[in-house]
């Protein structure tokens, strides 16, 4: 009988991560999910079905994230796939020094946790011949914008990083998929104090998402139409969008991370 595919999900505790572990979960894979938050992630083992590992650790910790990889493959063997989704988000303007630590929470978060979610299972993942890696970037990462200078470093970094990493497997059986979302309906978009066109709901850019790596994309923006928009904003100009977007809404700075 052949084995159940294992899943690794980061961030499961909310939003788009929590969603994507409920997709997993109802196909009947074997699931690890990696959180901060150990008791909601621990009730959330407990409510899905089928073979599900609560792993909690601090995705901006590379030895807890080596440890999680540790009890993932004891439990269920090398991943097949693997999905870096955990991030964090808040205003930020470089102009104030309390801010410098929020800068450095949210790359090393976004950007140095997805490569440390990776590192433990790429050589066994090229050394069996398969897996699937998958990189949550945003379409934040396209340009820079307005009071989230943190959080677009750290989603353009993903992006080039996940474009490193895919040539890197080339021809190795491991496929990198990036994905870039627009805006969906999670608790870290609720604090945005701005419109928010094509906003997705969770459960449904998470059938998206997981749509897109059984299919091995490479790249792809959830929803379609941000694509567009981001497309768009990489044509744009330098005078011009910063004439446009100098006024734009900005996420509230201070927030928990």
């Amino acid at each position: 009988m052949a084995q159940l595919p294992a899943v690794l999900i980061t961030g499961a505790s909310s939003g788009l991560g929590m969603a994507l572990a409920r997709h997993y979960a109802a196909l009947g894979v074997r699931l690890g999910l990696v959180a901060r938050r150990a008791e909601v992630l621990d009730e959330l083992a407990r409510e899905l079905p089928g073979e599900v590992l609560a792993l909690p650790a601090d995705c901006g910790d590379p030895a807890a994230l080596r440890a999680v990889a540790e009890r993932f493959t004891a439990a269920f063997g090398v991943p097949d796939v693997v999905i870096a989704n955990a991030g964090v988000s808040v205003g930020t303007l470089t102009e104030h020094v309390a801010d410098l630590e929020a800068f450095e929470r949210v790359l090393r978060t976004n950007l140095l946790g997805m490569v440390a979610t990776f590192q433990p299972f790429v050589a066994p993942m090229r050394a069996r011949g398969s897996g699937r890696l998958v990189g949550i970037a945003s379409v934040a990462g396209i340009r820079g914008l307005p009071g989230a200078g943190a959080y677009c470093a750290s989603k353009a970094g993903t992006i080039s990083y996940l474009e490193s990493l895919r040539v890197e497997l080339h021809g190795s059986g491991v496929r990198v998929v990036t994905v870039a979302p627009g805006y969906i309906a999670t608790p870290m978009t609720a604090v945005n104090p701005y419109p928010m066109p094509f906003l997705l709901p969770a459960d449904e850019a998470a059938r998206r998402v997981a749509a897109a790596v059984d299919a091995g994309r490479r790249w792809v923006v959830v929803p379609w139409q941000m694509g567009i928009v981001a497309r768009l904003l990489r044509l744009l100009p330098r005078v011009l969008f910063d004439t446009l977007f100098a006024r734009a809404g900005r996420k509230p700075r201070g927030l928990p991370l």
